[in-house]
């Protein structure tokens, strides 16, 4: 039997409840776009598969969104699979949606990491995310298992987070409260990828 080639995985953070911002993020709409549409259908057009996308907070509601989901451009091959997954530890923080997905990728045996994105970053592009899969500027290196990678807008840290597969589990069993991969990143030798030339990175956590 042929082994299937080894794939990123797109993970989208979307589970909290989004006190500071009024609703839960995964059901904001900014212009008319969803936000939570957009970081999927980014991702999907970068070339991950699959995404996998976990909810809390009314996710019955938020998850509805992504049914009809389709790719921000034409592509060639079929579309790749969204995967849910709810959080039902949304409240803990952003660790815990980080855990709920880190374990959903642990269960598909192909894939080699995952481009981590919070739901809240509206002006994420597929240029962005390329750069960040791609060979990395400074070293030529690309993704493997061993993989850590952070990207940076003019100097501050932000996301896409790229995390090989070596790092699930070990993350899965340290990230706690509202921090998110941050300590571990911190505590590793995490590649930087100056990203600030493509967008500006923010996350939004009140209406504009």
């Amino acid at each position: 039997m042929q082994t299937p080639p080894l794939r990123t995985a797109g993970l989208v953070l979307a589970a909290g409840a989004g006190t500071r911002y009024g609703q839960p993020k995964a059901l904001v709409h900014d212009a008319g776009h969803s936000w939570l549409r957009h970081a999927v259908d980014v991702l999907i057009a970068s070339g991950c598969s699959p995404v996998i996308v976990v909810l809390g907070a009314r996710g019955t509601e938020a998850a509805q969104l992504l049914a009809q989901t389709e790719p921000a451009s034409p592509r060639p091959e079929p579309t790749p699979s969204v995967l849910v997954v709810q959080a039902d530890d949304w409240a803990e923080g952003l660790s815990a949606s980080l855990r709920a997905g880190l374990r959903c990728a642990l269960d598909q045996p192909d894939l080699l990491a995952v481009a981590v994105v919070p739901v809240d970053v509206p002006d994420l592009t597929t240029a962005t995310i390329a750069r960040m899969l791609g060979a990395a500027p400074q070293t030529q290196t690309r993704i493997s298992e061993h993989t850590l990678r952070q990207a940076r807008f003019a100097g501050r840290p932000g996301h896409p987070v790229v995390i090989g597969r070596a790092h699930w589990a070990p993350l899965i069993a340290v990230a706690t409260g509202d921090t998110g991969a941050g300590p571990y990143l911190r505590a590793h030798d995490t590649e930087v990828i100056e990203c600030g030339d493509l967008g500006t990175g923010r996350d939004v956590d009140r209406p504009r």
